[in-house]
């Protein structure tokens, strides 16, 4: 894990810092550390950016759709997360002018979607994704959250429920059941299909 060079005292100077002082590109803060975000792979952003134009098809308003560039600040470690797509509530386009950040006082995000990296059940990709992921964004109350997963063929839609998401597993042609957004009409191999083009 590389880490730059620690730069601010405490998290709240963090968040306080003018664009000018941070570095470029996406980092996660670590116990007063940034840490470079892993470079997605080309799969996962093609995935993401599909997901995107699906959703703007769909009829959601394209200003509260952000592929792989929201910070979202969560409890535990690291403090802050960047999902590899973000679904905002109308309100976050007030108060996010100045920093993409979407701070942990105030509304969450709408909806939170990973696409997850290829690994077995006891790798770090899976591990980050379906445990480690998935414990702070239900802690930051984020009421839905999507598992894209090329490698395993579904897309999972977990649903917070008492502090807990419950989920279920969609494939092939079935129609994703989205709490949030219930008039949705897309199917998994719709989201999937965009990993199956030739990279």
């Amino acid at each position: 894990m590389t880490v730059t060079q620690s730069r601010f005292v405490n998290f709240e100077a963090y968040l306080t810092a003018d664009l000018s002082d941070l570095p470029e590109g996406r980092y996660e803060y670590w116990d007063g550390e940034l840490v470079p975000v892993m470079t997605e792979s080309l799969l996962n952003s093609v995935i993401a950016n599909y997901l995107y134009f699906l959703l703007i098809q769909a009829g959601i308003y394209h200003e509260l759709v952000h592929p792989g560039k929201m910070e979202v600040v969560v409890p535990g470690r690291p403090r802050t997360r960047f999902p590899d797509l973000t679904v905002l509530d109308e309100i976050h386009l007030v108060t996010l002018k100045k920093r993409s950040t979407i701070p942990s006082e105030g509304l969450p995000p709408r909806l939170v979607v990973e696409v997850v990296s290829p690994g077995d059940e006891n790798s770090e990709n899976y591990k980050r994704d379906y445990q480690d992921k998935r414990d702070q964004y239900a802690d930051r109350g984020i009421p839905e959250y999507w598992l894209i997963d090329p490698d395993r063929d579904w897309v999972v839609v977990g649903r917070l429920i008492a502090g807990h998401y419950e989920f279920n597993t969609f494939q092939g042609e079935a129609l994703l059941l989205s709490p949030s957004f219930p008039d949705l009409k897309l199917t998994a191999v719709q989201i999937l299909q965009a990993g199956r083009a030739k990279l």
